[in-house]
C-alpha cells in the first residue's frame, strides 16, 4: 500500500496482538514505524510479538497516561494508530478508576497533544462492539442504540466520542473501528483478559477441557488478525472515513458450543464442557452478537477474507510452536 511508504507511523499499544501485527505489515510497506507500549503485564504487550521486525522499528516503553512523553512522540507523525487501552471487561468492574484513566483520560490527553503539537496527523482509533450492550436486533448496525453493560464499554464509548468530537471541532482527522472478536497469532492466551478464545486455545493445547460458559448457544462473529489489520490500514488511507465509526464483523456466525466442537473435534483432539457463568461475568454478558459491516464495505471496500477454519488452524499451529513465549508450558 503506497499510502504508507516512507510515512512516519506511531502505534500506541504496539507490542500487543493487533499493534504488532499492524507494525509488521507497515514495515512491509516501507513505513517508518515507532511502537509505544507500557509493557504492563496485564495488558498484553509481548516483546516476542516483534521479534522478527525488532531491528526495523523504533520502540519506546511509555505509558499513554504520561502526557509529557506522548506530546513528544506525537510530533511529526503522519499517522497515529491508537490501539492502547485496558481491554478486560471483568477488570473494568473491579478497577473502574484504572479503566477510566486509560480509556478516557489518556485518550483526551492524546487528542490534546495532537491538537497542540500535530493537528495534521490522521488517527485510527480501536473501539469495540461492547459499547452496544445487549443487541435489540441482529446483525447490529452502527445505528443500533448504545447501551454499554460494563465500565469498559462506557469508557471506550467516551474515548471514541472524543475522537469524533475532535474531528468535528478541530479538524483532527480520525476514524473509529468497532472491533469484534479479533483472534490469531500473537493474541493474549495467558487468560481471558482480551478474548475468551485465547484461553480456549491455551487450554486446548495444554490438554485441558475448554470451558464454555452458560448454555453455549450465544452467537458470535470473529475476525482473523489479517482482516482486522486490513481494515485499520484501509481506514487510515482514506479521508472519506474521517469523523466516522465503523463496525467490523465476520461473515461466519457460530455459537460458542459449535465453536468449541469445531476446535476439539475437527481441528484438534480435545474436549470441552458446559459450565455455569461466573456471577461476575454473567451480569455483563451481552448474549448473542454479530455485526453488520456493510457500511465499511460500501465506503472503503473492506470485508473479511480469512475463513474461521483457516484462521483457527493458523492460530493453533502458531501457539503449538511458540507457546514458550506466551505461557509457562
Amino acid at each position: 500500500m503506497d499510502t504508507y511508504s516512507n510515512k512516519k507511523i506511531l502505534i500506541l499499544g504496539g507490542l500487543g496482538f493487533i499493534g504488532s501485527s499492524l507494525a509488521r505489515k507497515l514495515v512491509d510497506y516501507g513505513a517508518k514505524v515507532t511502537i509505544v507500549d507500557s509493557l504492563i503485564p496485564e495488558y498484553g504487550g509481548n516483546l516476542y510479538n516483534i521479534s522478527d521486525i525488532k531491528d526495523k522499528v523504533k520502540l519506546n516503553i511509555s505509558d499513554v497516561r504520561d502526557d509529557h512523553a506522548l506530546k513528544w512522540l506525537i510530533k511529526s507523525q503522519d499517522y497515529l494508530f491508537n490501539l492502547a487501552g485496558q481491554t478486560s471487561h471483568a477488570d473494568s468492574m473491579v478497577n473502574p478508576k484504572v479503566d477510566l484513566d486509560i480509556n478516557v483520560s489518556a485518550q483526551l490527553s492524546i487528542l490534546e497533544s495532537c491538537r497542540l503539537y500535530n493537528s495534521d496527523v490522521k488517527i485510527i482509533f480501536a473501539s469495540t462492539r461492547q459499547i452496544y450492550g445487549k443487541p435489540d436486533f441482529l446483525p447490529v448496525t452502527e445505528e443500533h442504540p448504545i447501551r454499554p453493560v460494563d465500565v469498559n464499554g462506557i469508557n471506550k464509548l467516551a474515548g471514541e466520542s472524543y475522537h469524533t468530537l475532535y474531528n468535528k471541532i478541530y479538524g483532527i482527522r480520525s476514524t473509529g473501528l468497532r472491533l469484534t472478536n479479533t483472534y490469531g497469532p500473537g493474541m493474549r492466551v495467558k487468560d481471558a483478559r482480551q478474548t475468551f478464545l485465547g484461553i480456549w486455545i491455551r487450554r486446548l493445547i495444554e490438554g485441558h477441557k475448554i470451558r464454555v460458559f452458560g448454555d453455549g448457544s450465544q452467537l458470535r462473529d470473529f475476525n482473523y488478525i489479517d482482516d482486522c489489520v486490513s481494515a485499520l490500514l484501509l481506514a487510515g488511507a482514506s479521508d472519506s472515513t474521517n469523523g466516522k465509526v465503523y463496525n467490523l464483523g465476520g461473515h461466519e456466525i457460530i455459537s460458542l458450543k459449535d465453536l468449541a466442537k469445531l476446535l476439539t473435534s475437527d481441528l484438534y483432539d480435545g474436549e470441552f464442557e458446559i459450565v455455569p457463568f461466573p456471577k461476575e461475568r454473567e451480569v455483563i454478558d451481552i448474549g448473542d452478537y454479530y455485526g453488520d459491516y456493510s457500511l465499511i464495505t460500501k465506503d472503503i471496500g473492506w470485508k473479511p477474507k480469512i475463513s474461521l477454519n483457516a484462521g483457527l488452524v493458523n492460530t493453533i499451529n502458531y501457539y503449538t510452536k511458540n507457546k514458550i513465549h506466551y505461557w509457562d508450558a
